[in-house]
């Protein structure tokens, strides 16, 4: 699981022009923020994503309630979810539900997290566009992360480590 800033300030990526050609990108740069927060199951490539207006240990106590709730997490059924150490995900505030267990990777170690190779894909529909407010965005990724959470096999590919523990493991 990871979190991802998104906002009206422009997501710029390379893009191909014939020699000579310089590109353009219109941006209307803005310091509004959204956030998206998704999860991965790396083996299976099934993900949930969440739009969230902000960031902090009460808002990550409700979403990890609301995931818990989606996935029928409970005395059954238990999720192992790693972490960054954002702030937020170790507070004061944050309970997870029974199921949910929280396991925190070491600092700056963002190549450890499969969630943190969603993001590319994520921005894909947002680079070199202009928007001119949050909903525009939040329409953008909505059909984006629709479109992912069809395509399990694209985000396997993208998440699953070698490194990483499958079931046929033990």
């Amino acid at each position: 699981m990871d979190e991802h800033r998104l906002g009206l300030k422009p997501i710029l990526s390379r893009v191909w022009t014939p020699p000579g050609v310089e590109p353009i990108a219109e941006v209307n740069p803005g310091y509004k923020w959204l956030y998206l927060a998704g999860f991965i199951h790396p083996e299976s490539g099934e993900s949930s994503f969440w739009i969230l207006s902000g960031v902090s240990g009460a808002v990550f106590d409700l979403l990890l309630r609301a995931f818990a709730e989606e996935q029928g997490v409970g005395a059954k059924r238990r999720i192992l979810l790693v972490l960054d150490g954002a702030g937020w995900h170790g507070c004061r505030d944050v309970s997870p539900p029974e199921g949910l267990s929280l396991v925190f990777l070491p600092p700056y170690s963002p190549e450890l997290q499969p969630a943190e190779r969603l993001w590319p894909l994520v921005d894909e529909p947002l680079a070199n566009r202009a928007f001119s407010s949050l909903e525009e965005i939040e329409t953008v990724l909505e059909t984006r992360c629709i479109r992912l959470s069809e395509c399990p096999e694209l985000l396997r590919a993208h998440t699953l480590f070698h490194w990483w523990p499958r079931a046929s493991d033990g």
